[in-house]
């Protein structure tokens, strides 16, 4: 029988929650996540306030400094924050801004008419997801302070000296009862962020200090986006100087730098209000549309488009284009509070308007620079056409043989694609070892010969006849998508094959060596893969292998190190004689065993998911991978197992 009253619902379980405990109960409703990137989120919130009182034009300096124990702190040289009694509240205007969400001065648009932060839940929602927040103001010859712990003021706002200067100080420790205690400000990630600023604020200069390494720098660049084109480019060969464009149209700045390269890739940064708009938004699609159709129109009318010729896509204009675009507007939308996706719809006429007008005149100005840029998209445009029929001659083979996959894949018993899982390995000696280490039930090996193609460096036709390509494209079953409709949601060349749902293995995991040889070979990998099969990142699929470089032997026991710096450690941890160091220069030189504990065991290895933390990061580092210079394609390799994060743009 129910216990009727063990279910009664009364007026006191209605809890109410004010804006603070909401935010500290719910923060990822506020900040995404409470993981690495909601964590840097909080950064982000406090230093877009500096960066609008740039916008607003009082801010000239903004110092950054990251101190110990995890504290950051933002100073600028603004107006500083009111700090004389709210004539609503009836407290100190600092106060308010700190601790209520939904206040602050950028509501009424007359202190900021353009800010990155319409909220108003920015600083505030710093302030309730911190251990303490300390706010210093600098205004009217006097210095305020006030201290908060958890969101909460704990002091007054108290003047405690006289000052010279104007602006405001921010410093802050996340909460560890919030984020946990293994989560840290990332330093490139921070330096990432603050270099993205400099380009697109030319008039700022910006100091970070680490105190924690002794590192400073200074970022203030003049050209500003131009700068930023010019050095997304840097290891490419540009087809002509960039591009600039500024104007204002009905209380919307249009600033824009384009650049063609003579590269494959479409590489977009796009902003709005500062804040980069990692998924697009109305201000891409206006100028997408408007490059199509000019550069279309102005090859009709030198007839470099024959009659015959098919109208240039969208793919096949923006091959080897870099752009940044930045717009600020009055009153932005977003898609949500981390505001990946600009909304508003009129900037999609105004971005198409401006950049029509202007790249029209840029055209017959410089009908050198023209004719490249249509050539390009001509080449572009019949490789295209080649792709398509590669599509299909693929498809053709597929249905001939018995079962369409590859020959050399060792392939699973189960049919089950939730418990498969797919290795990908480098040479026929590692499908030899990984053959017998597998667990042939659910794990299939697919063995790769030589040095993957660089995906990031060639066609899709040529990919596309890559017999080591088309293999792995076959055997993990889900097709193709276009370049740019990986990377940008919107390709349009005709070769799009990918459908998530035949996906033959859950887990398509990359297990190459543990040399620099093999990480090489992973880079290029995960590159064709960020291209071509970006949903099986996006949905967790893809995954790295960890197998060991060393084996340290001590009796019956061994134990292993991925690198130089565990196997020190290892050392370090063992007894000093009858100890056996085996440096694997392969997996083919593993016995079955120590690969199937090490790298393919479920229970017992070492696995990576890869993760991208969101696409500008992810381009970041792809733009750097199309360089054949040695140190930078070192760094992506280091830094990519770790986490995506920012590198030096």
């Amino acid at each position: 029988m129910v216990d009727v009253t063990a279910q009664q619902y009364t007026e006191q379980d209605i809890k109410v929650l004010k804006g603070i405990e909401h935010v500290r109960l719910r923060p990822g409703m506020y900040i995404g996540d409470t993981e690495f990137k909601g964590y840097h989120h909080l950064f982000n919130e406090v230093i877009d306030n500096a960066i609008d009182e740039a916008l607003a034009g009082y801010c000239t300096e903004i110092i950054v400094t990251l101190h110990a124990n995890d504290v950051l702190s933002v100073a600028d040289n603004g107006r500083g924050i009111p700090v004389g009694i709210h004539p609503e509240e009836g407290i100190s205007t600092l106060t308010v801004v700190m601790t209520m969400l939904n206040a602050g001065g950028k509501f009424g648009g007359g202190a900021y008419k353009v800010s990155g932060g319409l909220h108003g839940v920015g600083v505030s929602c710093v302030n309730a997801l911190s251990a303490f927040l300390i706010a210093e103001v600098h205004l009217n010859g006097q210095m305020h302070r006030q201290r908060y712990e958890r969101g909460l003021a704990v002091t007054e706002v108290d003047a405690v000296g006289p000052t010279d200067r104007t602006g405001t100080t921010v410093t802050f420790k996340p909460d560890p009862d919030i984020f946990g205690t293994s989560l840290h400000f990332h330093s490139e990630t921070i330096v990432g962020r603050l270099r993205e600023l400099a380009y697109l604020n030319k008039g700022v200069t910006i100091v970070f200090t680490n105190e924690l390494t002794g590192e400073r720098e200074t970022f203030h660049f003049s050209g500003g986006i131009i700068s930023f084109v010019e050095k997304l480019n840097a290891l490419k060969d540009p087809l002509h100087k960039p591009l600039y464009i500024s104007r204002q149209r009905e209380d919307c700045e249009v600033e824009l730098a384009l650049q063609y390269n003579d590269g494959y890739q479409e590489t977009v940064f796009s902003y709005a209000n500062n804040i980069h708009t990692v998924d697009g938004g109305t201000h891409v699609s206006g100028f997408r549309t408007a490059l199509t159709r000019v550069l279309n129109a102005y090859a009709r009318k030198n007839g470099l488009l024959k009659e015959k010729d098919p109208n240039f896509t969208g793919d096949d204009v923006r091959e080897g284009l870099t752009l940044v675009i930045s717009v600020k507007v009055p009153q932005p939308q977003f898609d949500a509070q981390t505001k990946g996706r600009l909304r508003n719809i009129e900037l999609d006429g105004i971005v198409n308007s401006i950049a029509g007008e202007a790249l029209a005149d840029f055209l017959e100005e410089h009908p050198a620079v023209a004719r490249k840029i249509i050539e390009k998209a001509l080449t572009a445009s019949r490789a295209r056409a080649a792709a398509r029929k590669a599509v299909e001659i693929a498809r053709a083979s597929a249905l001939e043989t018995s079962s369409g996959l590859p020959g050399k894949l060792a392939d699973c018993h189960s049919k089950d694609a939730d418990e498969c899982e797919l290795f990908l390995v480098e040479g026929d000696s590692a499908g030899g070892s990984a053959k017998k280490a597998r667990n042939s039930r659910f794990q299939a090996v697919l063995p790769l010969r030589g040095v993957v193609l660089n995906v990031e460096r060639a066609r899709l036709d040529r990919i596309l006849g890559s017999d080591e390509i088309a293999n792995m494209i076959r055997a993990i079953g889900v097709g193709i998508m276009s370049g740019s409709n990986a990377t940008n949601g919107d390709g349009d060349n005709g070769a799009d094959t990918f459908n998530l749902e035949k996906l033959r293995y859950s887990r398509v995991i990359i297990m190459t060596d543990a040399d620099v040889d093999g990480a090489h070979i992973r880079t290029l990998l995960l590159t064709l893969f960020f291209r071509y099969m970006q949903p099986l990142i996006e949905h967790g699929h893809v995954f790295i292998a960890q197998p060991p470089l060393f084996g340290v032997r001590h009796g019956k026991e061994i134990r292993y190190a991925m690198n130089e710096q565990e196997l020190e450690a290892l050392l370090a941890d063992v007894p000093k004689r009858g100890v056996q160091v085996m440096r694997y220069k392969g997996l083919g030189e593993m016995d079955a065993d120590e690969l199937a504990e090490t790298a393919m065991e479920p229970k017992t290895r070492r696995l990576v998911r890869v993760e991208l933390e969101d696409a500008v990061q992810a381009d970041e580092i792809f733009t750097i991978l199309m360089g054949d210079a040695v140190a930078p394609r070192r760094r992506f390799i280091e830094d990519y197992a770790k986490e995506v994060t920012y590198l030096d743009i």
